[in-house]
């Protein structure tokens, strides 16, 4: 990379809501370039794009293209993401191996959300959180999302975490990083497929005006050295029995393929689309929808 050129790019739409102090709303991109199926990854990718706008924010889709950092991509880059073959995925601790070596890749919820901290972007959609991993205990398999998420200024807004994931074991992760979390309307802590994985909540919050001023008050007591995770669940839900039965067979194939650390997620992923006939890609799509919703209606109460 040319050192005349810098490794942090703004769109023209995010340029001119950073100069305006707009709302934006910052997205992550392993979804569109690992986590749906093409051709249907590009198309949600700009949908939900203009859901964002639709609600009077800025999207700020997040990824690196040939070792430049992008805050917002042109239809032209989400093309590039969605469509290339080159696209890694890359974590916080890849990015300057990325971004030296001249690399493109899209970015997972710890990237994106140290990039958009960086760029003064505090509120971010996703999916579902990553977490600690069934079987952690002896392969120490834990995403890097939870230690991310421990030092960043930053609101996120997800289905709660992976229903792949151990879920009790990732709240109690999420508890002694400090990590806040709320659920948006409900007090049971959303297992990504499901609204509700067993585990109860103690806060809920009931709108995004309450959430904008969850946000204030941890800026004036000094508790935002860490993330707020708003747990929105999914409207309708796989079938519980039906998801257990495709997790196993999913967990085993990985085991028997040896698949491992940062792949898990994205195998595990395609291998549910694939199992439920669609049934968990309909769902995993109208979850962003969603949490891209909830953002927008956060940045806007926020920038109010």
């Amino acid at each position: 990379m040319s050192k005349s050129i810098s490794p942090i790019k703004y769109s023209e739409e995010v340029r001119l809501a950073r100069e305006n102090g707009t709302p934006i709303v910052a997205l992550e991109s392993t979804i569109i370039s690992h986590g749906l199926p093409r051709p249907q990854n590009l198309e949600v990718a700009r949908e939900v794009e203009e859901i964002i706008r639709a609600r009077r924010a800025t999207p700020a889709t997040i990824a690196v293209i040939d070792g430049v950092i992008h805050i917002g991509l042109s239809d032209s880059e989400l093309i590039a993401i969605a469509t290339r073959d080159d696209i890694v995925k890359a974590s916080s601790r890849d990015l300057a191996v990325v971004v030296a070596q001249g690399k493109s890749a899209a970015t997972t919820v710890a990237a994106t959300a140290h990039l958009a901290v960086q760029a003064g972007i505090n509120v971010f959609a996703t999916g579902g959180l990553g977490g600690v991993h069934q079987g952690a205990n002896e392969s120490f398999d834990e995403s890097a999302d939870l230690t991310a998420l421990s030092h960043l200024d930053v609101t996120v807004i997800c289905a709660g975490v992976k229903s792949i994931l151990d879920i009790g074991a990732t709240l109690e992760r999420l508890e002694s990083l400090a990590i806040a979390v709320v659920g948006f309307k409900t007090t049971h802590f959303p297992g990504f497929y499901f609204t509700d994985s067993g585990f109860t909540l103690e806060h809920r919050v009931e709108s995004a005006r309450e959430i904008a001023d969850i946000v204030k008050s941890r800026a004036l007591i000094g508790t935002n050295n860490s993330a707020l995770i708003v747990a929105n669940p999914v409207v309708k839900e796989m079938d519980h029995a039906r998801h257990d039965a495709i997790l196993a067979s999913g967990l085993a194939k990985a085991k028997a393929e040896n698949v491992t650390g940062k792949a898990v997620t994205p195998f595990l992923l395609e291998h549910f689309h694939t199992a439920s006939e669609g049934e968990s890609l309909a769902v995993n799509i109208e979850i962003i929808k969603s949490n891209s919703a909830l953002a927008a209606d956060i940045a806007v109460a926020s920038a109010e």
